[in-house]
């Protein structure tokens, strides 16, 4: 892989230091790769600004794909060719195996921070006794609708996939026989890569199907479970759903949502704050609630996501590198990222500030998603879980666009994960 191109990249622009604060002898100017939804992007400058004029460093985001599925196809690349060029990369939760030996182990420099995390996040990044990322924030889906119109129709919040269905279809009718062509019943995240391996999951959980591998590296998919799931999700294609929403990751969905064009959607926690910006046709109009379930007996589910930050071991500038890893994963910046997109921190006391709970309302409310939450089988499958979730999804693109039977695709994928397996993960 080449260098990345510096001149071709936008700089971040250093704020006007302090001349009573104590400056390096030489200022470093980090590379930090990352993704982003919403307006994380442009809020990062403000983000890691205290940072900047604290220690006289500067810091350029390279800007990622959407999509996590391309972004940690780009990062192996560059990890495998050791570029130097970049300094920190933004991880998903379930890298964290898969890229572990070519990331500093951050247990020593982290050493007096991580008990304020949730244990379980601090876990998810550490493999082999390493620590090989610091968390930003944590991540579950829920159901966002619409309480104008649920309140108009005389319809509860769905506690079921059943109900959401029916209720979906129910005001989206009506509505469109009221003038509202452009209303559909439910959006969320169809397109083939990462994010329908997590809406899938859950839809196959809560109806008792398992989780694709089991904890003990036992392929679970194949099972009428799982087959009633994707059933009946393919059968919102076209009567409740869009037929683009197969072409739908994140972004798509919020913005048919945020139009006013959806009673329900499924999304992260990013879009809460989005959805009630003054530009946004639903302010003051919607909710959140768990995701339903598909049988009382199984409960709902919802992906546990979230992001990390981790340091290149082929930095030249280790040192202020992990620095700024410290400071991101840190209570004061994951305020201020809470604040600015509503990400939910990892840090634990911060679910009992006052000044989140007042600006950013659904941090708290948000414990009860935590509650459902379901991780994705990166752990028993370790550096194979990539292949496993193209395989995944890829099957469940295929059932929801008509081509082959959720039966069908689910046998075939069966044989594919347990040939993959061998005699071992």
């Amino acid at each position: 892989m080449g260098r990345i191109s510096r001149g071709a990249l936008r700089p971040v622009a250093l704020a006007a230091l302090m001349g009573s604060i104590a400056l390096p002898a030489v200022a470093d100017e980090l590379f930090y790769v990352a993704g982003g939804v919403g307006k994380q992007a442009e809020h990062f400058k403000e983000l890691v600004k205290p940072w900047e004029e604290r220690t006289g460093h500067t810091v350029t985001l390279v800007p990622m794909p959407q999509s996590s599925s391309d972004q940690f196809a780009q990062y192996r690349l560059w990890l495998a060719a050791g570029t130097k060029d970049v300094d920190l990369y933004q991880t998903d939760v379930i890298w964290a195996p898969q890229l572990s030996e070519y990331f500093v182990d951050l247990s020593e420099a982290a050493k007096d921070i991580v008990g304020e995390h949730f244990p379980s996040v601090i876990e998810s990044q550490t493999s082999d006794g390493k620590l090989v990322a610091l968390p930003l924030y944590t991540d579950a889906p829920a159901l966002y609708y619409r309480t104008d119109l649920l309140e108009k129709y005389g319809k509860e919040v769905p506690r079921t996939w059943a109900e959401l269905t029916e209720t979906a279809k129910l005001i989206q009718d009506g509505e469109r026989a009221a003038g509202q062509g452009d209303l559909w019943g439910f959006v969320w995240q169809g397109n083939a890569y990462e994010g329908l391996t997590c809406n899938a999951l859950e839809w196959v959980k809560s109806f008792g199907g398992g989780q694709i591998v089991e904890a003990d590296g036992t392929v679970s998919i194949n099972n009428p479970q799982a087959v009633a799931a994707l059933e009946l999700a393919a059968g919102w294609i076209g009567t409740i759903s869009p037929r683009g929403v197969l072409a739908h990751k994140e972004e798509e969905a919020r913005g048919v949502w945020q139009t006013g064009n959806a009673v329900f959607m499924r999304n992260w926690p990013y879009a809460f704050a989005l959805s009630g910006g003054a530009d946004s046709a639903v302010k003051d109009k919607f909710n959140v609630a768990p995701l339903p379930a598909g049988t009382e007996e199984a409960g709902s589910a919802a992906t546990l996501g979230g992001w990390n930050v981790a340091v290149s071991k082929f930095s030249t500038k280790q040192e202020a590198a992990v620095d700024l890893a410290l400071y991101l994963a840190s209570a004061e910046a994951q305020k201020r990222r809470a604040l600015l997109d509503g990400n939910l921190p990892t840090v634990v006391a911060l679910y009992d500030d006052a000044e989140i709970a007042e600006a950013v309302p659904l941090i708290p409310r948000w414990k009860e998603v935590f509650a459902d939450a379901v991780p994705r089988p990166s752990g028993p499958t370790k550096n194979k879980y990539n292949e496993v979730s193209s395989k995944f999804w890829s099957a469940v693109h295929d059932t929801l666009s008509g081509n082959g039977s959720a039966a069908e695709n689910l046998e075939l994928l069966e044989l594919e994960l347990s040939d993959m397996q061998g005699s071992g993960w």
